[in-house]
Protein backbone atom coordinates (compact mmCIF):
# COMPACT_ATOMS: atom_id res chain seq x y z
CA UNK A 1 0.00 0.00 0.00
CA UNK A 2 1.35 3.37 -0.97
CA UNK A 3 2.18 6.03 1.60
CA UNK A 4 -0.54 8.36 0.21
CA UNK A 5 -3.15 5.62 0.50
CA UNK A 6 -2.15 4.87 4.07
CA UNK A 7 -2.37 8.56 4.95
CA UNK A 8 -5.79 8.88 3.34
CA UNK A 9 -7.01 5.78 5.21
CA UNK A 10 -5.81 7.21 8.53
CA UNK A 11 -7.48 10.55 7.84
CA UNK A 12 -10.79 8.91 6.90
CA UNK A 13 -10.66 6.65 9.96
CA UNK A 14 -9.96 9.62 12.22
CA UNK A 15 -12.89 11.53 10.74
CA UNK A 16 -15.13 8.48 11.16
CA UNK A 17 -14.10 8.03 14.80
CA UNK A 18 -14.73 11.71 15.46
CA UNK A 19 -18.22 11.53 13.97
CA UNK A 20 -19.05 8.45 16.05
CA UNK A 21 -17.82 10.10 19.25
CA UNK A 22 -19.70 13.30 18.38
CA UNK A 23 -22.91 11.29 17.86
CA UNK A 24 -22.46 9.49 21.20
CA UNK A 25 -21.81 12.79 22.95
CA UNK A 26 -24.95 14.28 21.38
CA UNK A 27 -27.08 11.37 22.56
CA UNK A 28 -25.70 11.54 26.10
CA UNK A 29 -26.06 15.31 26.26
CA UNK A 30 -29.67 15.11 25.12
CA UNK A 31 -30.96 12.01 26.86
CA UNK A 32 -28.45 11.66 29.70
CA UNK A 33 -30.51 13.57 32.30
CA UNK A 34 -33.63 11.56 31.42
CA UNK A 35 -31.73 8.27 31.71
CA UNK A 36 -30.23 9.37 35.02
CA UNK A 37 -33.60 10.28 36.50
CA UNK A 38 -35.16 7.06 35.22
CA UNK A 39 -32.46 4.96 36.92
CA UNK A 40 -32.76 6.98 40.13
CA UNK A 41 -36.53 6.50 40.18
CA UNK A 42 -36.16 2.74 39.66
CA UNK A 43 -33.74 2.61 42.59
CA UNK A 44 -36.22 4.56 44.72
CA UNK A 45 -38.96 2.04 43.90
CA UNK A 46 -36.70 -0.98 44.42
CA UNK A 47 -35.35 0.21 47.76
CA UNK A 48 -38.74 1.43 48.92
CA UNK A 49 -37.54 4.96 49.67
CA UNK A 50 -40.33 7.15 51.05
CA UNK A 51 -40.20 10.94 50.83
CA UNK A 52 -42.14 13.13 53.24
CA UNK A 53 -42.80 16.88 53.27
CA UNK A 54 -42.79 19.19 56.33
CA UNK A 55 -46.31 20.10 57.37
CA UNK A 56 -45.58 23.79 57.73
CA UNK A 57 -42.91 26.38 57.10
CA UNK A 58 -42.02 26.73 60.78
CA UNK A 59 -40.43 23.26 60.90
CA UNK A 60 -38.40 23.64 57.71
CA UNK A 61 -35.32 25.01 59.42
CA UNK A 62 -35.43 22.20 62.00
CA UNK A 63 -35.13 19.40 59.46
CA UNK A 64 -31.77 17.64 59.60
CA UNK A 65 -32.27 14.92 57.01
CA UNK A 66 -32.86 17.02 53.92
CA UNK A 67 -33.24 15.56 50.41
CA UNK A 68 -33.06 18.28 47.77
CA UNK A 69 -34.58 16.17 44.97
CA UNK A 70 -32.98 12.99 43.62
CA UNK A 71 -30.01 14.88 42.19
CA UNK A 72 -27.81 13.28 44.89
CA UNK A 73 -27.64 9.71 43.65
CA UNK A 74 -25.69 8.50 46.69
CA UNK A 75 -28.63 9.44 48.94
CA UNK A 76 -30.96 7.48 46.70
CA UNK A 77 -28.63 4.49 46.52
CA UNK A 78 -27.46 4.18 50.13
CA UNK A 79 -29.35 6.80 52.14
CA UNK A 80 -32.16 6.15 54.62
CA UNK A 81 -35.45 4.78 53.35
CA UNK A 82 -37.32 7.67 54.92
CA UNK A 83 -36.15 11.07 53.68
CA UNK A 84 -37.50 14.60 54.01
CA UNK A 85 -38.02 16.82 50.99
CA UNK A 86 -37.46 20.43 51.97
CA UNK A 87 -38.60 23.15 49.54
CA UNK A 88 -35.66 25.37 48.53
CA UNK A 89 -37.75 28.53 48.97
CA UNK A 90 -40.97 28.47 51.05
CA UNK A 91 -42.11 31.65 49.31
CA UNK A 92 -42.69 29.63 46.13
CA UNK A 93 -41.58 26.03 45.57
CA UNK A 94 -42.91 22.68 44.41
CA UNK A 95 -42.41 19.31 46.10
CA UNK A 96 -43.43 15.97 44.53
CA UNK A 97 -42.91 13.14 47.06
CA UNK A 98 -43.47 10.19 44.72
CA UNK A 99 -40.55 11.09 42.45
CA UNK A 100 -38.41 12.77 45.10
CA UNK A 101 -38.47 16.14 43.35
CA UNK A 102 -38.37 19.67 44.69
CA UNK A 103 -37.57 22.98 43.01
CA UNK A 104 -37.90 26.71 43.35
CA UNK A 105 -40.69 28.33 41.30
CA UNK A 106 -40.17 31.64 39.52
CA UNK A 107 -43.45 33.62 39.32
CA UNK A 108 -45.06 35.48 36.42
CA UNK A 109 -42.83 34.20 33.64
CA UNK A 110 -43.89 34.93 30.06
CA UNK A 111 -44.26 31.46 28.48
CA UNK A 112 -43.96 32.98 24.99
CA UNK A 113 -40.66 34.74 25.68
CA UNK A 114 -37.73 32.31 25.45
CA UNK A 115 -35.24 35.00 26.41
CA UNK A 116 -37.07 35.29 29.72
CA UNK A 117 -37.91 31.70 30.61
CA UNK A 118 -34.91 29.72 29.31
CA UNK A 119 -32.41 31.15 31.84
CA UNK A 120 -34.89 30.50 34.67
CA UNK A 121 -35.47 26.90 33.61
CA UNK A 122 -31.80 26.22 34.24
CA UNK A 123 -32.48 26.92 37.91
CA UNK A 124 -36.01 25.74 38.56
CA UNK A 125 -39.64 25.82 37.48
CA UNK A 126 -41.56 28.69 35.91
CA UNK A 127 -45.04 29.91 36.79
CA UNK A 128 -46.78 31.10 33.62
CA UNK A 129 -47.69 34.77 33.59
CA UNK A 130 -51.45 35.29 33.38
CA UNK A 131 -52.28 32.18 35.40
CA UNK A 132 -53.39 32.24 39.02
CA UNK A 133 -51.50 31.46 42.21
CA UNK A 134 -52.22 28.68 44.74
CA UNK A 135 -55.45 29.20 46.65
CA UNK A 136 -57.17 31.09 43.81
CA UNK A 137 -59.82 29.93 41.35
CA UNK A 138 -58.33 29.15 37.95
CA UNK A 139 -55.30 27.37 36.51
CA UNK A 140 -51.97 27.43 38.34
CA UNK A 141 -49.69 26.67 35.38
CA UNK A 142 -46.11 25.55 36.03
CA UNK A 143 -43.63 24.53 33.34
CA UNK A 144 -40.09 23.15 33.23
CA UNK A 145 -37.64 21.36 30.93
CA UNK A 146 -38.19 23.44 27.85
CA UNK A 147 -35.57 24.39 25.29
CA UNK A 148 -34.91 26.15 22.02
CA UNK A 149 -32.93 23.34 20.35
CA UNK A 150 -32.80 19.58 20.96
CA UNK A 151 -29.08 19.69 21.74
CA UNK A 152 -29.76 22.08 24.62
CA UNK A 153 -32.20 19.80 26.45
CA UNK A 154 -29.62 18.62 28.98
CA UNK A 155 -28.84 22.19 30.05
CA UNK A 156 -32.19 22.75 31.71
CA UNK A 157 -33.57 21.72 35.09
CA UNK A 158 -34.80 18.13 34.85
CA UNK A 159 -37.13 18.21 37.85
CA UNK A 160 -40.19 17.50 35.67
CA UNK A 161 -38.69 14.59 33.72
CA UNK A 162 -40.53 12.07 35.89
CA UNK A 163 -43.97 13.67 36.11
CA UNK A 164 -44.98 11.15 33.43
CA UNK A 165 -44.91 8.59 36.25
CA UNK A 166 -47.48 10.46 38.32
CA UNK A 167 -50.84 8.72 38.60
CA UNK A 168 -54.27 9.82 39.88
CA UNK A 169 -54.09 10.05 43.64
CA UNK A 170 -50.41 11.04 43.85
CA UNK A 171 -49.59 14.07 45.99
CA UNK A 172 -48.10 17.38 44.89
CA UNK A 173 -47.25 20.09 47.41
CA UNK A 174 -46.79 23.77 46.63
CA UNK A 175 -45.32 26.21 49.12
CA UNK A 176 -46.46 29.73 48.32
CA UNK A 177 -46.21 32.87 50.44
CA UNK A 178 -44.94 30.71 53.32
CA UNK A 179 -48.06 28.54 53.23
CA UNK A 180 -48.48 24.92 52.20
CA UNK A 181 -50.99 23.94 49.50
CA UNK A 182 -51.78 20.27 48.94
CA UNK A 183 -52.93 18.84 45.61
CA UNK A 184 -53.81 15.39 44.30
CA UNK A 185 -53.19 14.29 40.71
CA UNK A 186 -56.34 13.70 38.66
CA UNK A 187 -54.93 12.84 35.23
CA UNK A 188 -52.64 13.80 32.36
CA UNK A 189 -52.78 14.77 28.68
CA UNK A 190 -50.40 15.18 25.73
CA UNK A 191 -50.88 18.35 23.69
CA UNK A 192 -49.18 20.20 20.85
CA UNK A 193 -46.60 22.89 21.72
CA UNK A 194 -48.92 25.50 20.19
CA UNK A 195 -51.74 24.72 22.63
CA UNK A 196 -51.81 27.65 25.07
CA UNK A 197 -55.50 27.39 25.98
CA UNK A 198 -54.76 26.45 29.59
CA UNK A 199 -52.76 29.66 29.98
CA UNK A 200 -54.97 32.04 27.99
CA UNK A 201 -58.13 30.88 29.78
CA UNK A 202 -56.46 30.37 33.15
CA UNK A 203 -58.64 32.80 35.10
CA UNK A 204 -62.01 31.86 33.61
CA UNK A 205 -62.60 28.94 35.95
CA UNK A 206 -64.96 28.17 38.80
CA UNK A 207 -62.40 26.02 40.66
CA UNK A 208 -58.65 25.70 41.09
CA UNK A 209 -56.50 23.37 38.95
CA UNK A 210 -52.76 22.86 39.19
CA UNK A 211 -51.15 22.08 35.82
CA UNK A 212 -47.57 20.85 35.37
CA UNK A 213 -46.03 20.98 31.90
CA UNK A 214 -42.94 19.29 30.53
CA UNK A 215 -41.61 18.34 27.11
CA UNK A 216 -42.74 15.05 25.58
CA UNK A 217 -41.30 12.53 24.89
CA UNK A 218 -38.57 13.11 27.52
CA UNK A 219 -35.47 14.58 25.90
CA UNK A 220 -37.37 16.01 22.92
CA UNK A 221 -39.39 19.12 22.14
CA UNK A 222 -42.01 17.47 19.92
CA UNK A 223 -45.04 17.78 22.22
CA UNK A 224 -46.02 18.72 25.75
CA UNK A 225 -47.16 16.54 28.64
CA UNK A 226 -49.63 18.14 31.04
CA UNK A 227 -50.35 16.72 34.47
CA UNK A 228 -53.50 17.97 36.22
CA UNK A 229 -54.13 18.14 39.97
CA UNK A 230 -56.87 19.45 42.24
CA UNK A 231 -56.70 20.85 45.77
CA UNK A 232 -56.70 18.05 48.31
Amino acid sequence: MKRSEILRFLILRSIGNFLVLFAIFGILATFGPAIYYEISFKVIQTRGVQFTVPQNVQVLSKQENKAQSISNFSDVLTGPKEQVLVPPDPSFSIVIPKIGATAKIFPNVDASNQDQFLPLLMKGVAHAKGTVFPGMKGNVYLFAHSTDNFWDVGRYNAVFYLIKDLKPGDEIVIFYANKRFNYVVTGSKIVNPSDVSYIVNAQNKSSETLILQTCWPPGTTLQRLLVFAKPK
